[in-house]
């Protein structure tokens, strides 16, 4: 957000695609009448600048950037009409391609008496194509606003996971995973508590939350507090951070200042009864037998995502223990560190992802545009005795609603 550039470039690329939808734009409005042209080519053009203007201010103006309003729904909005545009524009690119091929054709056999162009007049844009490819990109923003009705549509997800060094007094443990709860983005309070009602009902043993409780400032949780300290079980419930909680997408008036909001947002975790695992481990133990319980800071291997964790500080000292669960809220540090470094680690839990809170899914299948970028992006995965559950995020961000990949309870029952 600091970096102003990144935000032209981007605004630049929305421009030349505006640009580019706009010569279908015109194509299919040519039989319409002169006065319904001009207000569809104007309605275009506002819409198009508005959303540049728009997506330029953000990073200057606070307002926009703590305004639930603007960052759920108008910022969504002109995000939807950039991808929905930009599905379009395949379709407007296979069109060029066509007529280029037709064009090049006309030249080379012009004078073999080869009729391949209007009379000279040009080869005319496919009103079919232009057509389709607008359907196709309205369809798409269609979806994205049908989505925002299924962002607190919580589905309870359960898993059994076998291992056999695990101790017999911990077989049957239930554990409720919820990461990501992203609360600046709420604004349903009583759809936020049907979700903790929904916990609460399965009487889990252990909670375990895997971060990204805020999405950059610590007061997104005051409203929230006396929903989430209802989360309660016999073992306990433990967090850790994410990468949003350290505040790193805003800009803060000092260094102190997004200091003291993190160290504040810690105090949030107490005031919730959490017990924040900050690079460490603690021991839970049934009936005379033990398992390690580890937490770090946010550790992602992707992107320009941080670096806080440190296994080396939570690790030491778990060895003699015969199972551990690992929190972690990016998964890319499965494989980046935990497999490769800490065999022993038996299962690790992360979120981080949300599964794009857009995809395909269902027993057979499933599909986001975030597996382009990690590989373990939500449900379960396995590598020899180690496994990794992601899970697809509780709350949301960005974009405010689910499309495929709907906000996730896990139940994991270790057997």
């Amino acid at each position: 957000m600091r970096n102003s550039s990144l935000w032209w470039i981007i605004a630049g690329m929305m421009l030349l695609i505006d640009i580019y939808v706009f010569q279908a734009i015109k194509t299919v409005s040519q039989n319409a009448g002169e006065k319904a042209r001009v207000i569809i080519q104007i309605g275009y053009w506002f819409i198009s600048i508005s959303a540049i203007v728009m997506l330029l201010s953000f990073p200057y103006i606070q307002s926009l950037q703590s305004s639930k309003v603007f960052r759920n729904y108008v910022f969504a909005i002109f995000v939807g009409l950039f991808f929905a545009k930009l599905a379009g524009s395949i379709f407007f690119a296979f069109d060029d391609l066509r007529r280029g091929f037709l064009w090049m054709m006309s030249k080379l056999f012009s004078n073999a008496g080869a009729h391949f162009a209007d009379n000279g007049e040009g080869i005319p844009r496919s009103t079919f194509l232009s057509w389709m490819g607008l359907g196709i990109g309205g369809g798409l923003f269609g979806t994205l606003l049908y989505g925002f009705s299924n962002k607190y549509n919580y589905q309870l997800r359960k898993v059994q996971l076998a291992f056999q060094n695990l101790p017999s007094s911990f077989k049957g443990l239930r554990i409720i995973h919820i990461s990501d709860i992203h609360s600046g983005s709420f604004q349903n309070k009583e759809a936020v508590k049907h979700g903790v009602d929904m916990i609460l009902k399965e009487n889990a043993d252990l909670i375990l939350f895997t971060g990204d409780l805020v999405n950059d400032r610590h007061e997104e949780m005051n409203e929230y507090i006396n929903v989430f300290n209802q989360l309660k079980a016999p073992m306990g419930v433990f967090s850790t951070l994410g990468n949003h909680d350290y505040g790193d997408y805003m800009s803060w008036p000092s260094n102190q200042a997004k200091k003291e909001n993190l160290e504040k947002l810690k105090q949030v975790h107490a005031q919730l009864g959490w017990r924040l695992l900050m690079n460490e481990h603690v021991i839970l133990e049934k009936n005379n037998q033990q398992i390690a319980l580890l937490g770090i800071e946010n550790w992602g291997a992707k992107g320009r995502f941080p670096k806080y964790g440190k296994m080396h500080e939570a690790y030491p000292g778990t060895e003699k223990y015969p199972f551990k669960i690992l929190m972690s809220h990016d998964p890319s540090h499965w494989d980046a560190e935990v497999r490769t470094k800490y065999p022993d680690i038996d299962l690790m839990l992360a979120g981080h992802t949300h599964g794009f809170q857009f995809g395909l899914e269902n027993p057979y299948f499933k599909w986001s545009p975030v597996q382009w970028m990690y590989k373990q992006w939500a449900g379960l995965y396995e590598e020899g005795k180690q496994k990794l559950y992601v899970n697809r995020g509780y709350g949301f961000i960005g974009y405010p609603g689910r499309v495929g990949i709907l906000p996730e309870i896990t139940l994991i029952e270790l057997i």
